[in-house]
């Protein structure tokens, strides 16, 4: 029986500032990690291009300053894996709770 994942593309994003982990649903599942220097990497498949737009706009509506942005290069065997078998690019219709940092940064319902 053929495989019916749909292959996602993986991408790693670098935000200036610190997004607490609760912010996850809101992108998408995308993986946030903490960097000692202030800045935020948000990494994880995205299910095409509409998908990582909208994460984009989330980036851009929450005033973080995007620092970069790279398709990761995974082997197809990798797909078959956790987290990369989910379907993603479900919208979330809220965000999390503000925390700290974030808190001046909220989306608009």
């Amino acid at each position: 029986m053929e495989s019916e994942h749909v292959r996602q593309e993986v991408y790693q994003i670098v935000v200036k500032g610190h997004l607490d982990s609760e912010w996850s649903v809101w992108f998408d599942g995308l993986t946030i990690t903490l960097v000692d220097n202030g800045e935020t990497i948000l990494s994880g498949p995205v299910v095409d291009q509409t998908a990582l737009h909208g994460v984009l706009i989330k980036i851009r509506d929450l005033g973080l300053p995007l620092l970069s942005l790279t398709r990761i290069e995974i082997s197809p065997d990798v797909y078959d894996s956790e987290p990369f078998s989910r379907a993603g690019g479900a919208e979330s219709a809220s965000g999390p709770p503000p925390t700290d940092e974030v808190a001046s940064r909220s989306p608009s319902q």
